[in-house]
């Protein structure tokens, strides 16, 4: 029932914002339409930790800017490598270790690999992902664990709180 007012209230709040009207007519409609998919989600049974993470608290809101920051840097040394003339690429496969304990945790380590320009994460096996490097910088980047210390801390926080949740439950 909680995540089910929490999507609501975060459905409502972005219809809203979106939408600009705010007169008696249609934010009755909007707030309909968004109980009606609330509904529809809860009957499916999809409603769960992993589509409303909401154990994660403000965490996301820390990674995404940096990821965005990594992105960004990651476009334009990718840029620059590829209006070279030389075209200075050194592709290499290399393996990495990949602290996190949950297979969501994995996969976003992995997905923030893959979105980051330069490197594609192309297997994940036994806590180890594979991953293509197109420059030697980008490979060494991904081998400071930067990345990986940062999804570590996400997730771990995640964790924590839902040590705390099921203490609290029993």
């Amino acid at each position: 029932m909680k995540r089910a007012l929490i999507l609501f209230v975060a459905l409502f709040a972005s219809w809203l914002l979106l939408s600009g009207h705010y007169d008696a007519t249609l934010v009755t409609y909007g707030a309909l339409s968004c109980a009606l998919v609330v509904g529809l989600v809860a009957h499916l049974g999809i409603l769960d930790v992993e589509a409303l993470p909401v154990h994660l608290g403000i965490r996301p809101f820390l990674y995404v800017p940096w990821l965005m920051k990594e992105i960004l840097l990651s476009n334009l040394a990718v840029a620059r490598v590829i209006l070279d003339p030389r075209l200075p690429i050194q592709p290499r496969i290399l393996s990495v270790e990949a602290s996190q304990k949950t297979e969501v945790g994995r996969v976003t380590y992995a997905n923030s690999i893959t979105l980051t320009p330069g490197t594609v994460t192309l297997d994940v096996r036994d806590g180890k992902l594979l991953v293509h490097a197109l420059t030697t910088e980008s490979a060494e980047g991904l081998l400071t664990g930067e990345m990986d210390r940062r999804v570590s801390r996400f997730e771990e926080a995640a964790a924590e709180r839902e040590a705390r949740s099921e203490a609290k439950a029993q």
